[in-house]
């Protein structure tokens, strides 16, 4: 009598108890588990010195069968959990009589034997050292230079996740558990926006899969690469509306630049070749599709994990000679040119910075683009548009000649439309988007503004700016140091909390915030040194923060992580203060209480509505931060706000500070 493997699925027909022969059976026969046909099964002999029962005779439930010596399986009539005698430390005879399903928990007499256990069976599913071709594709992510995985472990994704865990094991990979889905994609595309590398986010299928989208469509807008691995049901059930069944390749479809499905027959190390490819060079988002069996399906014996040499190309390309020379000629003659610097321009700010003092111009930046030039520099003129400074209002309103460099345009930041325009972007669709632009230069940032230094020389006729930039500067701060003082009563003003925040955040810290009026005065009020600073910018998702100052403590676990958020947004992902301590991550976080969802209400009365549905109802967030372990201050005057930081950016772990504030006072 032959044993037949399903390779699927891992179901066994067996001569023996079937009372068919193999050969017997009709061509349309199909696996009862899986549907596939007979072509997908393997022989397999039964393994020496087993018995093997004749057809029929079987025990009774829960008793020792009367088959000979030899591992055999034992299945819950009640939820179908199977205990193989092979994988498991004890045989089932020697179980206590107390022994309970592990799923459903039952007692013994529940279950049936099933026969002896069919060796090799186990690595069928993955349960073994046997390469899996979830192993291949995560090896192949490894060594595309994915380091960090941020996701939910769950039932449609476990031959996945185990094959994270072995690399986690092997010190080739982290991974970090979160409370939501949605948390685990807001912090890869956090990761990705401050280290510029790919991370990934795992979920589950169905309701694991869809929590993950408001996180991607986050990096897509804001052009961060990110990876997404979404568990699916089994094929085999693919169709009629299994329990947890959704079409994830149509959900994903806006959202991914590309993505698909993971099946038996496909190549599977270029699958994620692609998928990262799509990531990285076109800063998107990537994704793959995990149905159930596959991720447990062996990997060919001479399968390698694939690289990314050979795959991806510089992007540093230089404008066309005439758009160059346009630009430079216009420079040229411009007398009070001012530099509007927008996030695509982060990594290259040195050339940024020294185009800008050829010509002793101001550098006006974007709300996303807020610390890429110090605002202590004498050229700094700080934050354009609604979370501005009036300092580059006034110089975007004197000047004659705009240079805008790595920017969108965005109605937020109101880069005004009346005024000659040099736009520098490597994305031709970027150029003159939002509005005409008189000159527009296709071109790598860097190698663009550096070329323009060359073509100008050292001779230019433009006014030196840097007096009238400090005297502007002085008396911004003199308001804001009025604004700080200013109280009602009714809590903090804004502009004290951020100017304590301006004292004592480290220079060399992240600072992650999230989306609200507390978003608004950090843009006006606190002054960046060397700090890097993360938001949701193009999709602007309230409860942003918290998360992503999870993935900037991945990306960069050396620097002092600090988060800004009000009651609002934290209330969306306030579990997330867990992970941060589990994982030890040192994350202060400033949290602005004023118990209203602030900016809602400003905008109601802006379009002279009544103010309503926006009031909250909070708890003691400094207690709870102290019953999830970490450490809670509670600040009431603004007196209290220099020792409570202090405290909290000392602490080794993390720390939330809550400051009630005014909701006026922003």
């Amino acid at each position: 009598m032959a044993r037949y493997v399903c390779s699927v699925c891992g179901y066994v027909y067996d001569e023996a108890l079937e009372g068919t022969a193999w050969c017997d059976l009709p061509e349309k026969w199909l696996c009862p588990v899986c549907g596939v046909d007979r072509s997908y099964f393997e022989e397999q002999e039964a393994p020496p010195g087993i018995d093997e029962p004749h057809a029929g005779e079987g025990a009774e439930a829960g008793s020792e069968p009367a088959a000979a010596a030899g591992p055999k399986v034992y299945v819950c009539t009640v939820c179908g959990y199977a205990y193989d005698e092979s994988q498991e430390e004890a045989p089932w005879a020697d179980l206590p009589d107390t022994w309970l399903c592990p799923i459903c928990g039952v007692e013994r007499g529940l279950f049936e034997s099933q026969g002896p256990s069919v060796p090799d069976a186990a690595a069928s599913t993955g349960t073994t050292s046997r390469r899996t071709v979830s192993d291949l594709m995560v090896e192949t992510m490894v060594k595309w230079g994915v380091t960090h995985v941020f996701g939910m472990v769950g039932h449609s994704n476990l031959g996945l996740a185990d094959a994270v865990r072995r690399c986690e094991e092997a010190g080739q990979l982290k991974f970090i558990g979160i409370r939501h889905e949605g948390a685990a994609s807001f912090a890869a595309s956090a990761f990705a926006k401050l280290t510029g590398r790919p991370a990934a986010c795992l979920s589950i299928a169905g309701p694991g899969a869809t929590n993950l989208l408001t996180g991607l469509w986050d990096a897509k807008m804001d052009r961060a690469p990110v990876l997404a691995l979404t568990g699916q049901v089994g094929t085999q059930v693919l169709g009629p509306g299994a329990f947890q069944e959704l079409d994830l390749a149509a959900a994903f479809r806006p959202v991914a630049a590309w993505s698909q499905t993971v099946l038996p027959g496909s190549r599977h190390t270029e699958l994620m070749s692609l998928a990262l490819k799509h990531a990285i060079q076109r800063r998107d988002v990537g994704h793959l599709i995990f149905p159930d069996e596959v991720q447990t399906m062996a990997a060919a014996e001479d399968a390698e994990p694939a690289g990314p040499e050979g795959r991806l190309t510089p992007m540093e390309i230089a404008p066309p000679p005439a758009s160059l020379d346009a630009a430079a000629a216009r420079l040229r003659s411009a007398s009070r040119p001012a530099v509007i610097v927008g996030h695509g321009a982060r990594y290259d700010m040195d050339a940024v910075i020294a185009l800008a003092e050829k010509f002793h111009a101001p550098v006006i930046t974007t709300f996303k683009a807020k610390g890429q030039i110090p605002d202590s520099h004498p050229l700094a003129c700080g934050v354009l548009g609604r979370s501005g400074t009036p300092v580059s209002a006034h110089f975007m309103r004197k000047a004659d000649l705009l240079l805008v460099l790595g920017a969108s345009f965005a109605k937020h930041t109101g880069i005004a439309s009346d005024k000659p325009i040099v736009q520098v972007d490597f994305d031709p669709l970027a150029l003159g988007r939002m509005q005409a632009v008189e000159i527009p230069v296709l071109g790598h940032i860097g190698r663009t503004v550096g070329l323009l230094a060359e073509a100008l020389g050292e001779t230019l006729s433009a006014a030196d700016q840097r007096n009238e930039i400090a005297e502007q500067v002085a008396q911004w701060r003199q308001e804001k140091a009025r604004r700080a003082a200013e109280t009602r009563g009714r809590g903090i003003s804004s502009a004290a909390v951020f100017a304590a925040m301006s004292r004592l955040v480290p220079e060399d810290a992240v600072i992650v915030v999230d989306v609200g009026n507390n978003t608004y005065s950090f843009g006006r009020y606190f002054e960046c040194r060397r700090q890097s600073v993360l938001m949701s910018g193009y999709l602007g998702s309230i409860g942003f923060g918290y998360p992503a100052a999870l993935g900037a403590w991945a990306g960069a676990p050396e620097r002092p992580i600090v988060a800004v958020t009000g009651d609002g947004g934290f209330g969306q992902y306030m579990g997330e203060l867990t992970t941060a301590v589990k994982y030890g991550m040192g994350i202060t976080h400033v949290l602005l209480n004023n118990s209203e969802l602030g900016k809602i209400s400003k905008e109601q009365r802006m379009e002279h509505l009544p103010v309503w549905q926006t009031s909250l109802v909070n708890p003691d967030f400094a207690s709870y931060a102290e019953s999830c372990g970490a450490m809670g201050i509670k600040v009431t005057a603004a007196s209290q706000l220099d020792e409570a930081l202090r405290r909290a950016l000392a602490h080794p772990g993390p720390s939330l500070v809550e400051v009630i504030t005014d909701p006026e006072l922003v």
